[in-house]
């Protein structure tokens, strides 16, 4: 129990999500309770607007939560400092880059940020760790090339690149493939995947590709009106899971396939 427990690389108790202001509190979601194990490929669904990316944001201290608390390591995350937990936890977000010069290598070089700062030199170390990342995500053919001159897939993967060379033990991404054709989409997932095999990283992502992430995540995480599942593909569809997952008039979820699939009139 005590293994299981040092396991887990983050955790919530009883969190709730949403906005507050001085008037009033709109609560997203509640009573969320989830134990994340390292290494792990793990995705989180649910329908539009039904709190993912509150969600996100809540557990990697961008966003404050209403009530309950987030452990990262054993350590609630409210303890860390902004720069602290930068060098645990890394962020990518579908927000549009703002406008500027940057080569994809300088975009990529700039995940050493927590450890160095804007007018520190580049050490052999960061260089091997930025160059380790650009590898690993084989963009190593666009390094020079400005950003702003990439395509979508292309931008998705040197932003994942950043991350990487941030060298975190969690990596976090909002909605990685919302830009991105069905043949950049399972790029995407094909590399989170081969990236937790062989670093051990734990990767989180939302996404709305359901039958991609039943394939290969290790875990997924699916949010609902009234209820949060947590486990594996096969766990979720044994308990019937996503069958509440969109409105049943035009697609179902098919047991023996493990996928959603269209209605037959």
């Amino acid at each position: 129990m005590c293994n299981t427990k040092k396991n887990n690389i983050l955790e919530t108790k009883d969190l709730s999500i949403g906005y507050s202001s001085k008037k009033k509190r709109t609560i997203i979601a509640s009573n969320i309770n989830l134990k994340l194990k390292k290494g792990k490929f793990i995705a989180l669904l649910g329908r539009n607007g039904i709190g993912k990316s509150t969600l996100l944001r809540s557990i990697s201290k961008v966003q404050k939560p209403l009530d309950g608390s987030i452990n990262l390591n054993g350590k609630d995350i409210e303890q860390y400092s902004h720069q602290e937990l930068a060098t645990k936890l890394s962020l990518v977000l579908t927000e549009r880059l703002p406008l500027s010069q940057l080569t994809v290598f300088e975009l990529v070089a700039l995940g050493r940020q927590p450890y160095t700062n804007w007018i520190d030199k580049l050490s052999s170390k960061h260089l091997k760790k930025i160059s380790w990342a650009i590898e690993q995500t084989e963009i190593t053919h666009l390094k020079d090339k400005p950003f702003y001159e990439l395509s979508d897939g292309q931008l998705q993967r040197v932003l994942i690149a950043r991350a990487l060379a941030q060298d975190t033990e969690v990596i976090i991404l909002d909605e990685p493939t919302a830009h991105l054709d069905i043949h950049h989409t399972f790029k995407v997932f094909s590399l989170l995947q081969k990236l937790v095999e062989t670093t051990n990283k734990t990767i989180i992502i939302s996404t709305h590709e359901v039958n991609l992430a039943i394939q290969l995540a290790d875990e997924l995480i699916l949010l609902t009106k009234d209820q949060l599942y947590q486990g594996s593909a096969k766990k979720l569809i044994d308990q019937n899971a996503f069958n509440s997952l969109f409105p049943m008039e035009l697609i179902s979820f098919n047991k023996t396939l493990e996928q959603f699939v269209i209605r037959k009139k």
